[in-house]
């Protein structure tokens, strides 16, 4: 039996025991840095599997590591399950239809991510004392990614500082390599503080807070203009400072992502972006202050592990869903728009486009492209690769075509195919760091290749020392 044979039998073995644990993290739908009866679950999880379990790691009340075996290479697999705010859902539903209005739900399916990355290290585990291998298995519990970024602050306490290579993957549209860059973000909140007074018989007595906040987006949105073409810069509004027009406001607050392609690039973005705030506040005789709340760098792609992970897929192949999933993939991909379906297949073949109205999930396998490619958001798995080779690989866990973040996500969330496509992920991810760990060769090559992609420069947490999840 060889080794694609082997994970799968081992992981498919278990498949109900990660169908419980994924729909129990579905049903829990806990926020970043509060996933309390997530992160036990899962922890629980790994010691019945022999795994020990360090619980708390980081400063993190949700942060978690287990480990398997001893000595080197070190493999670690990384496991997200935090949900979004206002995205609830009850499953089986292909109309919206919230469980609880403006609910929690799980729009960016973390239930998968964090047990398709499970099923892996269980997998790798048992492959490990089958065959007497040396080496060490680690789970990464990692909070918040959604907001939070809690692998960013793991790496800044050098949690995967003896990491030899470190495996993740996303639930998706599509079946690809990771093989990509990304925009580093800092996360900031902007408070201003005026003085109350009667709007209408002592306005000259007020500073409006609120005047300022309006004076700080409308020049960031001129500074727009002046930034890379790959950056980016959004808000939201927080505190407008109450809902009487008659008080002037004393307080508005609101929360920035500035992002650009480098660290050092969004540094100094972000410090243009204060400048808008201070120049805000001197308008209208205000106080600004502000505080970082989370950060992380860009992503380090590695050809080397990509492209066996890529091969690895495509050998695996991807599930087929049965006429039951088929159906509710149909149902799911009629209620998206037009816009939506239309903006998915400008990266369709022509012969792809023939079919996919018909069988509306992408049941094949993207190649990994020769050259990196880039994605304008954000992941803390950047601040991973900064410290080691990591690889990932999106699967097809929804609809084609399906937005992330949205009510749809929710409600594909616990349907067999996904899970299938989670395992289809656990499976390549166990076989790519099980190649990387019998053969030093490779393992060699993606480390020379991760020390070439870094070219002298060294990892630099992007959240301050002082900033920590308890002081937000």
């Amino acid at each position: 039996m060889g080794l694609i044979d082997e994970i799968k039998h081992m992981i498919y073995e278990k498949r109900d025991s990660y169908q419980a644990l994924s729909e129990k993290v579905w049903d829990f739908a806990e926020l970043h840095f509060g996933e309390v009866k997530s992160a036990e679950l899962l922890s629980q999880a790994l010691e019945d599997e022999g795994f020990t379990v360090q619980r708390e790691i980081a400063g993190l009340k949700t942060g978690f590591v287990g480990s398997y075996g001893e000595g080197k290479p070190v493999i670690a697999f990384l496991g997200e399950f935090d949900a979004l705010a206002g995205l609830s859902q009850k499953r089986n539903k292909t109309v919206h239809d919230p469980i609880v209005p403006n609910g929690n739900g799980h729009g960016c399916g973390h239930n998968l991510l964090g047990v398709g990355s499970l099923a892996a290290a269980f997998a790798a585990k048992e492959y490990l004392t089958k065959h007497q291998l040396k080496g060490t298995v680690r789970y990464y519990g990692c909070p918040a990614e959604e907001s939070g970024n809690g692998k960013a602050y793991m790496a800044r306490e050098g949690c995967f500082k003896d990491v030899d290579a470190a495996f993740s993957w996303h639930p998706d549209s599509k079946n690809a390599v990771q093989h990509l860059s990304s925009n580093a973000v800092i996360e900031a909140r902007f408070t201003f503080k005026g003085v109350s007074a009667h709007a209408a018989a002592l306005p000259e007595l007020g500073r409006s807070a609120l005047d300022a906040l309006e004076l700080m987006n409308v020049g960031v949105n001129y500074l727009r203009e002046h930034m890379a073409d790959k950056a980016r810069v959004h808000y939201a509004v927080t505190n407008t400072g109450g809902v009487s027009p008659n008080v002037v406001q004393a307080i508005a607050e609101e929360r920035f992502l500035v992002r650009s392609p480098k660290p050092n690039e969004v540094k100094e973005l972000f410090k243009r972006v204060v400048n808008v705030a201070k120049g805000a506040a001197l308008m209208t005789d205000t106080e600004m202050s502000y505080k970082i709340e989370g950060g992380c760098c860009n992503l380090i792609p590695n050809t080397a592990l990509h492209q066996v992970m890529a091969d690895l897929m495509e050998e695996i192949g991807y599930p087929e869903p049965s006429e039951k999933d088929l159906a509710f993939i149909k149902d799911i991909y009629a209620s998206l728009g037009d816009n939506e379906k239309n903006f998915a297949k400008k990266f369709l073949t022509t012969e792809q486009r023939k079919t996919i109205d018909e069988k509306p999930i992408a049941d094949w396998v993207i190649p990994c492209p020769e050259h990196d490619t880039f994605m304008e958001g954000s992941t803390d798995v950047s601040d991973v690769s900064w410290n080691v080779p990591t690889a990932q690989c999106f699967t097809s866990t929804w609809a084609f075509a399906t937005v992330p973040h949205t009510w749809q996500v929710v409600a594909q969330g616990t349907q067999d195919f996904a899970l299938n496509a989670a395992l289809y992920a656990g499976e390549a991810m166990a076989c790519t760091a099980l190649k990387a760990l019998e053969d030093p060769e490779l393992l060699a090559e993606a480390k020379r290749e991760f020390k070439e992609r870094l070219d002298g420069e060294t990892y630099e947490c992007l959240i301050p020392p002082d900033v920590t999840p308890s002081s937000l």
